[in-house]
């Protein structure tokens, strides 16, 4: 990736002057199209269905029913899995993340979007066998881009204990 001051200046179209003098045009990159890989694209599909489900207080099922009735949205199997393994696991899933935080920060106490990412990591985690390192750092990456400043470190810190105590593992999260 190139430093705007790197790149050499657009010429201004007729009319168009510098906000401050020394000020050059330079191409932006948008963000909104940065590169993920499909299983982040769908992992970010999913959140976005749990969440507003959540914000809601719908079914997951309803929402990702809307989604599947809409001919504008393609929804990857993956994100299908997600949404469905969360929402069929999800009194388990949260009586995990339960385990796993203080009783002052009980799972209503997260922020939406935390809480979200947190019983997506951990169907991940405990229903496939997926690499504890892979789910961990797909949700930190969404936590980065989403959430709040401490988010990271919160769920870094749930996530791992979560990673070592995985159903099937023995006690230092080896198979």
């Amino acid at each position: 990736m190139t430093h705007p001051a790197d790149e050499h200046p657009l010429p201004l179209v007729a009319g168009e002057h510098p906000p401050v003098p020394g000020a050059v045009k330079v191409s932006s990159v948008d963000m909104a199209e940065a590169h993920h890989s499909t299983r982040t694209k769908a992992r970010n599909a999913a959140l976005d269905i749990l969440f507003e489900a959540d914000l809601r207080e719908l079914d997951p099922f309803t929402v990702l029913a809307e989604r599947l009735d809409n001919p504008n949205v393609t929804v990857r199997e993956f994100t299908r899995e997600i949404v469905l393994g969360v929402r069929d696991n999800q009194a388990d899933i949260d009586r995990r993340i339960s385990g796993l935080t203080s009783s002052q920060w009980p799972i209503e106490r997260m922020p939406r979007i935390d809480r979200c990412l947190a019983r997506m990591a951990i169907y991940e985690l405990d229903y496939t066998p997926i690499d504890a390192r892979a789910a961990i750092s797909e949700a930190l990456e969404l936590a980065d881009e989403l959430s709040t400043d401490d988010s990271v470190t919160f769920l870094n810190g749930l996530l791992g204990r979560a990673a070592q105590t995985r159903p099937g593992r023995k006690a230092h999260g080896q198979q």
